[in-house]
């Protein structure tokens, strides 16, 4: 084989294999790390259930619909209109667990970022004319309705710690 067939072949597989990456997601277990220390738990010297009280409140405080899934688990959520064709849902869940000393609690959040857009609805109106059948005619419509286009879990340590400072600041 020639260096010019060679160099065609080897051009050929990178294509085939650069293809063939860009059409299949990447995985987030690959990089998932599990590190010990995270952004998403608080230690706290009140009992578990002050604990969530003080979350629940904290919530409450910045216009979230709170809903108490038990006594230690509590999720807020809260929409945002960012544009006027998108609109935005964070969800926070709080879990509240003794410490395995038996003084004090562990806060662990999750907050969960939703985005919704507006998506104009395709309408069709049909005619039908005595001795010809009937046709159907593209129709604008003013209507729209709001389209899930993905979740995201907010990772961001300084979101975090700003809750962890209003719940420790809550009274319970």
């Amino acid at each position: 084989m020639n260096s010019a067939a060679l160099g065609c072949c080897l051009l050929l597989a990178a294509t085939l294999g650069l293809s063939a990456c860009a059409s299949k997601p990447p995985s987030a277990y690959r990089t998932e790390s599990f590190e010990p220390e995270t952004p998403f738990q608080f230690h706290t010297d009140a009992d578990p259930d002050q604990a969530c009280d003080r979350g629940r409140r904290a919530l409450l405080s910045q216009g979230y619909e709170v809903e108490t899934l038990s006594q230690r688990n509590i999720r807020g959520t809260k929409f945002f209109l960012p544009q006027a064709d998108t609109q935005l849902q964070l969800r926070i869940t709080l879990v509240c667990l003794p410490e395995p000393t038996g003084s004090g609690a562990t806060v662990y959040a999750n907050a969960l970022q939703t985005r919704y857009e507006l998506k104009a609805a395709n309408g069709s109106t049909g005619l039908s004319v005595a001795g010809i059948g009937s046709i159907s005619l593209p129709w604008p419509s003013d209507s729209g309705s709001l389209v899930k286009v993905g979740d995201e879990t907010v990772s961001d340590p300084n979101f975090y710690q700003r809750l962890f400072v209003l719940i420790e600041n809550m009274d319970g």
